[in-house]
């Protein structure tokens, strides 16, 4: 018996304690990936609207008009800005309407180098900035900063902004300051899924303050003071942090960091190690409770084996090492009619029923490791999307020709500036399949009308910025590309991981968006059929049927070029 309890408590021990081990890799590698996508989300968020603030920055009338400003005497300032508040406007509302109402943006000021307020969004300023850091700051470097706005908070987009034919190291001649609603940001910090009934994802400032919604805190915005390893990590070592430490409620978590020091933020994804740890405490609670069953029965079956010292006892006695040792196949096949048969016959149910039970758990094992495999499956819906492609021509022959370390830096800006205009009209990037993007457009926040004049806009904005990417290109000193852009409209398959928020489709829509993207001209647009039947009828861009190998009805690729009204 006393062997019998040794083993068990073994077995118990490092049953508790592999299964804890397994319990917080899992856990760890769970928070791992929410940092990171949502960090890296986040980043992209912070990106998009710098390089959103630098359209307007760098518009050659608003930068016409703040040099002008700035050579106004101050008593005749107001004047000037009454009189050139319509130039303004107009200009604001033409970089609203190519960047899209979906960002949030509620104000901005255009600021002169002095200070003064030349244009304000909300009506006509007098207020002097010279003193303000925002101002100070913003004159040097472009950056974002929040600020308190009611029971919220506001994202603030800080441009410097340079004269035209300004040299580098020139003194900037203005600076521009929007303000935007974060609702985007928001929406990734509230999202909890996956997370338990403990887990929170919240980001904090360089200056130790919680820009998000706690789970557990009211009105944490800008009030609760984040002082805990990860953040510490992150502003004095520029460190993500993974494991387990102290949350700012002193609370003992199991968490994960996403540094971006660079932006001025640090994303924290964490879980209460209690809750963690239940499955653990309820796994060792059983286990326990298990080796006080099996040595109660033990200790009666060794109590009554004590009362007669005979030779059927010994066997017993030898039969219970047996079953001990693992060998639940023993049976004693002792046929007297005393209390040692009896006793006898009862050892021989036990271990029967002991056996029965080993088989009963290993089949609940098989079933348990079978529903694991199930969470790791795919389920699948299908749905109507408009699926679009953009794909680098002559892509094997430009990469074979450019040293290793260019390579990376080559997609880079390639990919990111692709994703960022997709972002700007509520596209959803799907993936990149080596030097492709593969992104769409669906229905679930707008009726099919908006769907497909966001998805004609996005490609066209596309195929627009090829100078844009040239450019870039020509800083890096990288090969100049062209790329085709194609858009296809039908049914898709849709396969999302029960354990992920990241989905992927494929179908017959996918295959023809491939197929058609050779018939696009370079920096081209072209759509497939169902496309074009569904979208012609807006008039919103003119379509040209398009006669190839690819794109005709013999191999049932029917094509159409898009561009834009000349009226």
């Amino acid at each position: 018996m006393i062997v019998s309890v040794i083993a068990l408590s073994i077995i118990g021990y490092f049953s508790f304690n592999y299964s804890d081990e397994i319990l917080k890799q899992k856990v760890g590698d769970q928070l791992i990936g929410e940092s990171a996508i949502r960090g890296e989300t986040l980043r992209l968020i912070f990106e998009s609207r710098m390089d959103q603030n630098d359209i307007l920055a760098n518009d050659p009338m608003i930068n016409t008009l703040i040099q002008k400003m700035n050579s106004v005497p101050t008593k005749d300032l107001q004047q000037f800005k009454e009189m050139f508040r319509r130039d303004y406007l107009i200009q604001i509302q033409a970089f609203q309407e190519l960047i899209g109402f979906s960002i949030g943006f509620e104000d901005t000021k255009i600021i002169g180098k002095n200070g003064q307020v030349f244009f304000s969004l909300s009506g006509i300023s007098n207020e002097d900035y010279n003193k303000n850091p925002l101002f100070e700051r913003g004159l040097k470097e472009s950056f974002i900063e929040f600020e308190s706005s009611g029971n919220g908070k506001k994202m603030v987009v800080v441009t410097p902004v340079f004269a035209d034919d300004g040299k580098i190291g020139d003194e900037a001649i203005g600076v521009i300051i929007s303000r935007m609603r974060t609702n985007a940001i928001d929406n990734i910090m509230i999202n909890r899924s996956g997370l338990g009934e403990t887990g929170e994802v919240y980001f904090v400032n360089d200056d130790f303050l919680m820009l998000s919604e706690s789970r557990f805190i009211e009105d944490a915005v800008f009030n609760q003071k984040v002082n805990t390893k990860p953040v510490n990590d992150c502003f004095s070592n520029e460190q993500n942090t993974v494991g387990i430490y102290e949350d700012y409620r002193e609370k003992l978590i199991f968490g994960s960091s996403y540094c971006a020091k660079n932006l001025g933020i640090v994303l924290l994804v964490e879980m209460d190690v209690e809750e963690i740890e239940e499955p653990i405490k309820i796994l060792q609670n059983r286990i326990i409770l298990t080796g006080i069953i099996i040595t109660a029965v033990m200790g009666v079956v060794a109590f009554v084996m004590s009362k007669n010292l005979s030779r059927p006892l010994l066997k017993l006695k030898n039969a219970a090492n047996r079953i001990a040792s693992g060998d639940f196949d023993v049976r004693t096949e002792i046929k007297t009619r005393d209390e040692i048969g009896e006793l006898s016959l009862a050892f021989d149910s036990m271990a029967s029923k002991l056996q029965e039970s080993i088989i009963e758990i290993k089949q609940k094992e098989d079933v348990i490791k079978q529903q694991e495999d199930i969470l790791l499956q795919f389920s699948e819906k299908s749905e109507k999307y408009c699926v679009c492609m953009i794909d680098i021509m002559n892509s094997t022959k430009i990469i074979s020709m450019m040293p290793d370390e260019k390579i990376n830096e080559f997609y880079k800006i390639f990919i990111n500036s692709m994703a960022s205009i997709v972002n700007k009209f509520d596209g959803n990037v799907v993936k990149n399949i080596g030097d492709a993007l593969l992104f769409y457009f669906s229905m679930e926040n707008s009726n099919e009308r908006e769907m497909f004049k966001k998805c004609l806009d996005c490609c066209i904005a596309l195929s627009e910025s090829h100078r844009f990417i040239v450019e870039k290109l020509e800083k890096e000193e990288l090969p100049i590309i062209n790329y085709r852009i194609s858009a296809t409209f039908g049914l898709v398959r849709i396969a999302k991981s029960s354990t992920s928020s990241t989905q992927d489709i494929f179908g017959d829509t996918v295959n023809r968006c491939a197929k058609i993207n050779r018939s696009a001209p370079p920096n081209g647009v072209v759509v497939g059929e169902d496309f074009y039947s569904n979208s012609k009828k807006y008039g919103w861009y003119q379509f040209k049927k398009i006669e190839n190998d690819v794109g005709s009805e013999q191999f049932g690729y029917n094509c159409y070029q898009v561009k834009r009204n000349i009226d």
